[in-house]
């Protein structure tokens, strides 16, 4: 069974090709954002790997679900159920740039890999709890995926 990770040149590039073919006119199969939003909010959440937007601290409960769907996920190598709920800072409700958003994206995307690439991702995440290098590069590649299928790329 074949894990995809951003830091494998063949899958990063991948998903670039794959935001690159999205345009304005993109529409969802799921869920209530634009592709406009669906970018920005794919770009926020790069911005917690790369330490530029810290997520609030949550419970036990949900820190624990969180470290439990990170394993799951792992092991069984699936994706992220439809319309999960996410943290406030990385809802977008708003209108955005369509072109500015895409392009932001894949500067920050570029950034995730070398960072990747330096070793300096974090250590632990508010959800997931410990992270290592292969538990960022796997969990953002799903993430993509995810946002990424959902609007028909």
């Amino acid at each position: 069974m074949v894990r995809k990770i951003l830091n494998d040149p063949i899958y990063y590039k991948e998903i670039v090709d794959r935001i690159s073919g999205l345009s304005e006119n993109s529409s969802g199969k799921w869920g209530c954002m634009n592709v406009c939003q669906m970018l920005k909010h794919c770009d926020l959440v790069l911005q917690v790997a790369l330490k530029k937007i810290e997520l609030p601290h949550i419970n036990v409960l949900f820190r624990t679900i969180g470290a439990i769907t990170k394993v799951e996920m792992y092991v069984f190598n699936n994706g992220i159920p439809r319309n999960m709920p996410t943290f406030q800072k990385l809802i977008v409700n708003f209108e955005c740039d369509f072109d500015e958003s895409k392009t932001n994206l894949l500067k920050t995307l570029e950034e995730f890999r070398i960072t990747c690439e330096n070793k300096k991702l974090p250590e632990n995440h508010r959800l997931f709890g410990n992270m290592t290098e292969k538990d960022w590069t796997f969990l953002e590649y799903k993430h993509l995926d995810h946002h990424l299928k959902q609007f028909n790329v």
